[in-house]
């Protein structure tokens, strides 16, 4: 049982059974409260269960759906309860989810699927003898990311694969008793798996902040001070509005960024108040792949922090077109090996499960189709996505580049670039940026852009914004961004 997640689950409920593990504003349940909430649920759950949706609020009751799921021998299908109803429902039935976990609230979005309503009272339990047998092989989860074919694909993660990343997580941070995590990613977000498992499964505890703690960078500071999290992670573009406080709470040892890459400008005044990280990892490959501390680190060239070495237990190498290892310094695609990679996707994703390559000795390899080169450190720098290439009036333009040179400009704070099609379907890119000077000039920025790009890979178009929309897995939100359409020429 020791490389199922549930077994480390009990693992832990064994060794911390009268520890803190949830912490909310108005409640903390130990370890053993969790796990009897975790058997009330699970013998809710008929006894030939598969897979289980969860669709809920963040909240004790959805953290234990999750081990419930998992400890009937299931896999969950995770969906925050506000995505459209189409999606949700496309996610279900490719999961092919026996029932659904969620509460009342949410009924109606569910209604030709089999309930079970976590929010009411949940009595007359039932005792399931005939516990199923969890193997590390079996999925514990089923992740749904966007796909390139307009469909979103679910990654297939094994319950192997989570235990790996906890191990690898504890190599690195040594979470503890004396430990407490902030939950503040959605459920469709590999963060929320490091908040959850990372922690539990280690012995700390999770603290979950409600919607009103959540609504500005003020009041979850004011959360986190209040219950003394020592542990938080998210995109980056969270930790640069921490960035700009005073001070933060004292409580925190380590802020993790990942999702996106982590600029020097998004933390320089975070570096003196706790340890700050920068971690790389598709969701094929469990979470995290690397870590780099930026403590002791150096910002690149183009402004950004390395991703790092390998995480405990994995191995990355990177690969030229051919699938031959290129020298230190050479640009090639960022290919991960070992105990992270997962089973690749469920359902009819033919082509994208190209990406995971069966090698001689029986192991997978992910191709992650992203760019990137070994430091003389051995630290791995990012670069960018093999596909974010456009034409411009027949050239070839790497939009993350001009992005990353957009960001390097005097007065500019935030900046996102993307390509659009005008009336003939030629590209062209529109530059939006936040300033921290109002006074800022276009011609500035533009001369500035051009000392160190060409003509045509100058945004046609700049747009000033007062701040950059997030949407819910924490990237910039294009859809709401205005578009500034163009004629044909």
């Amino acid at each position: 049982m020791e490389n199922t997640v549930y077994g480390l689950f009990q693992q832990a409920v064994e060794q911390y059974r009268n520890l803190p593990a949830i912490v909310e504003n108005k409640r903390t349940l130990t370890f053993a409260q969790l796990s009897d909430m975790v058997d009330t649920i699970a013998d809710y759950l008929p006894a030939d269960t598969k897979a289980v949706g969860i669709v809920m609020r963040h909240r004790a009751e959805m953290i234990a759906s999750i081990f419930a799921a998992l400890k009937r021998g299931a896999l969950y299908v995770p969906a925050e309860p506000d995505i459209p109803r189409g999606r949700m429902h496309y996610m279900m039935e490719e999961g092919n989810v026996d029932v659904v976990l969620t509460e009342s609230l949410f009924a109606s979005k569910l209604d030709s699927y089999q309930l079970i309503f976590t929010d009411c009272a949940l009595n007359g339990r039932v005792s399931h003898t005939d516990q199923p047998e969890r193997k590390p092989q079996d999925l514990a989860y089923i992740l749904y990311t966007s796909g390139t074919t307009g469909r979103p694909k679910g990654v297939c993660v094994t319950n192997a694969n989570v235990c790996h990343y906890v191990r690898a997580f504890a190599h690195e941070f040594h979470p503890g008793t004396k430990d407490r995590m902030l939950q503040y990613s959605v459920c469709s977000f590999d963060i929320f798996v490091e908040e959850v498992f990372t922690s539990l499964l280690n012995g700390a505890s999770l603290a979950i902040p409600s919607e009103e703690d959540k609504k500005d960078i003020t009041t979850l500071m004011d959360f986190v001070y209040r219950h003394k999290v020592t542990m938080l992670s998210g995109f980056p573009y969270l930790l640069a509005e921490m960035n700009q406080l005073f001070s933060i709470p004292s409580s925190l040892r380590l802020l993790i960024s990942g999702g996106d890459v982590l600029r020097g400008h998004y933390v320089d005044r975070l570096l003196d108040q706790a340890e700050v990280y920068n971690t790389y990892g598709p969701s094929e490959t469990t979470v995290c792949a690397s870590y780099y501390r930026c403590n002791e680190g150096q910002v690149l060239e183009d402004g950004t922090y390395p991703i790092g070495k390998p995480v405990y237990g994995a191995e990355i190498k990177i690969l030229d077109h051919h699938g031959n290892e290129v020298k230190q310094g050479t640009v090639g695609e960022i290919c991960i090996y070992g105990n992270g990679v997962s089973k690749g996707y469920i359902g009819d994703h033919a082509e994208e499960n190209k990406a995971f390559e069966t090698l001689a000795d029986g192991s997978t390899m992910y191709h992650s189709g992203d760019l990137g080169y070994i430091l003389p450190s051995g630290d791995i720098a990012f670069l960018h996505r093999k596909d974010t290439q456009v034409m411009i009036y027949g050239k070839r333009v790497e939009v993350m580049e001009v992005e990353s040179r957009l960001h390097q400009c005097t007065g500019v704070q935030q900046a996102v670039v993307r390509s659009f099609k005008d009336e003939e379907g030629l590209s062209y890119m529109t530059a939006y940026i936040v300033v921290s000077d109002n006074d800022i000039k276009v011609s500035d920025i533009r001369r500035e852009l051009a000392e160190n790009l060409t003509e045509f890979m100058i945004p046609e178009y700049i747009v000033k914004m007062p701040e950059i929309p997030i949407n819910s897995n924490g990237k910039p939100d294009i859809d709401k961004m205005p578009v500034v359409m163009k004629e044909a020429r």
